[in-house]
């Protein structure tokens, strides 16, 4: 079983970061006062990069991207039942499907759109996928923050696949349930911001918020290993 460490003085409260660049510093700062080592780290696009980028850049290390896609229900474009992952991880949250009662033929055709969604973004991003052998590195896989958890747990599942030595999992705030469902598949949870209770949502941890677009996360990517490649101890955010 994995280990949760989290400032309990943030927990259950709103609007605790700027934005998510801020909500990057704060979590790096919290992995620097707790010691965490760590040799590599994974965003999950789109909102997990501006705080991958922070995490990445406490120690200029490399900056990989994980490309899940939510499984959404037919009838909207945020509402999902799970996720799919580049590496085909499947993860149905069948308690809420039978709650919607949407049918076989539906969830079956969410997941292929999940896919095909992956599959251009794989194309996107394809410069900044992990490698198939990560070498028995410590991996810190970071998001914005956890809902359901079922794009981090496909993720999570993912990484294992690919020789890591330790996986972490950082993020500025997490639904209780979230950490639950993910809390055994990995060593460490740290967490900022955990709130428990009924609802939540990801946003209410943030005072400015919006959707990125692919092409926005890919100029940070860039930027970012622009700024590695050149030693710079400067680095200048978008």
């Amino acid at each position: 079983m994995g280990v949760l460490v989290e400032n309990k003085l943030w927990r259950n409260k709103l609007f605790v970061f700027r934005d998510r660049f801020d909500a990057g510093i704060t979590l790096a700062s919290f992995l620097l006062k707790h010691n965490v080592d760590y040799d590599l780290v994974i965003a999950i696009p789109a909102g997990g990069v501006p705080v991958g980028i922070e995490i990445a850049r406490l120690k200029r290390c490399k900056l990989y991207l994980a490309i899940t896609r939510k499984i959404l229900y037919p009838w909207t474009t945020e509402a999902g039942f799970g996720a799919v992952s580049w590496m085909g991880e499947v993860e149905v949250n069948r308690g809420i499907t039978e709650v919607t009662m949407i049918s076989d033929a539906d969830i079956d055709r969410s997941i292929k759109r999940a896919f095909r969604s992956i599959e251009k973004r794989m194309e996107l991003f394809k410069e900044y996928l992990p490698p198939k052998d990560l070498g028995n590195q410590k991996v810190v896989i970071v998001d914005d923050g956890l809902a359901t958890g079922y794009t981090m747990l496909v993720t999570v599942r993912s990484i294992k696949k690919l020789n890591p030595g330790k996986i972490i999992v950082a993020v500025p705030t997490s639904s209780e349930s979230a950490i639950n469902m993910i809390i055994d598949e990995v060593d460490y949870i740290y967490v900022i911001n955990l709130r428990t209770g009924l609802f939540y949502a990801v946003a209410d941890a943030y005072k400015y918020w919006r959707d990125l677009s692919e092409e926005e996360v890919l100029e940070m990517v860039r930027k970012y290993y622009e700024w590695l490649k050149s030693g710079s101890p400067r680095y200048v955010r978008q």
